[in-house]
């Protein structure tokens, strides 16, 4: 029995479990089951992995250390896009990006923080 591209159904050569005869095909047939419309999901999950690395690339010691705004803002930092917020019984809120947070403080200072 022979295997069709499931793109173009051009005949398959090669691997049993093969199903696309090229990468353009295999490009061509996920564009169109993932159209633009979930280019927004995408978009906001790319902008939480790049908070999320600039966070992460402060050397959190004993879990947590300090910083500027502007520091942040300086490695493309957006404030508008986090995980879930935590606030403390005193009332105070922490601003995550999955497990790494900052709560503002005076002056434009931040203190970034791991979850344990």
């Amino acid at each position: 029995m022979k295997k069709l591209c499931q793109e173009c159904n051009a005949e398959l050569i090669g691997r049993s479990d093969k199903k696309f005869c090229s990468d353009g095909c295999r490009n061509t047939f996920h564009n169109k089951v993932n159209p633009a419309t979930k280019n927004l999901i995408r978009n906001i999950n790319n902008r939480l992995r790049k908070n999320y690395r600039v966070l992460d690339s402060y050397n959190l010691k004993n879990g947590k250390t300090k910083t500027t705004k502007t520091r942040l803002l300086n490695k493309n930092f957006d404030f508008n896009f986090i995980t879930n917020l935590y606030t403390t019984k005193k009332g105070t809120t922490y601003y995550f990006v999955y497990d790494l947070g900052y709560l503002p403080l005076d002056n434009d200072f931040y203190m970034i923080v791991k979850r344990e």
